[in-house]
């Protein structure tokens, strides 16, 4: 049984294009970067984290949990979810005009094994003004992502070139996720 350790609603719908029966398991795990580590081993660790505890609370024998987490990257800082409105303009401000790598990780882990894949794409922002800045973050929707922005909402608006993985700027990359669970032999 497949069981997704995420509470987050587009790694649902996400997970559901794969056509693979899962079940929500409730995870809380600290997302707090070590002082040496970088953006890449920072991400996989949480994900891996996430797993891991969803396994732990589970303690059933045929269980497999799908950890991930996605974090936007910019000058090897990690841009985590803003805390308010202020934090998410200087977010919005800082990626304004740039090209910045978001960074996706996977991890599944069962009794005995343990198997992972990681995403990078790259994001180039258009060069936002002040209003705009203002405008986006006035809707709400910068709240709760990572960056500051939804790719699949109005976020979308603010970004001029994407090399990579759409739904991997969402939060959980679809393609790797499919090689992942053919790997693990729960879908063709």
């Amino acid at each position: 049984m497949l069981y997704l350790a995420s509470q987050s609603p587009r790694r649902r719908q996400l997970l559901e294009q794969l056509d693979v029966p899962f079940t929500v398991v409730d995870v809380d795990v600290p997302e707090v970067r070590g002082a040496n580590e970088s953006p890449r081993d920072y991400v996989s660790r949480v994900a891996r984290d996430k797993a891991s505890a969803g396994l732990a609370s589970l303690g059933a024998a045929e269980a497999i949990v799908l950890g991930a987490d996605t974090e936007v990257v910019l000058d090897n800082d990690v841009f985590g979810k803003p805390v308010d409105a202020n934090d998410a303009k200087a977010m919005l401000h800082r990626l304004s005009g740039r090209t910045h790598e978001v960074i996706s990780a996977l991890w599944a882990i069962g009794r005995g094994q343990e198997h992972s894949e990681v995403c990078i794409s790259r994001v180039r922002f258009s060069a936002l003004s002040e209003a705009q800045i203002d405008a986006y973050v006035t809707t709400g929707e910068p709240f709760g992502k990572a960056g500051a922005y939804a790719i699949q909402g109005r976020g979308g608006a603010l970004i001029e070139h994407l090399e990579g993985s759409y739904s991997g700027v969402m939060g959980l990359p679809v393609f790797e996720t499919a090689r992942l669970l053919r790997g693990l032999k729960l879908i063709p």
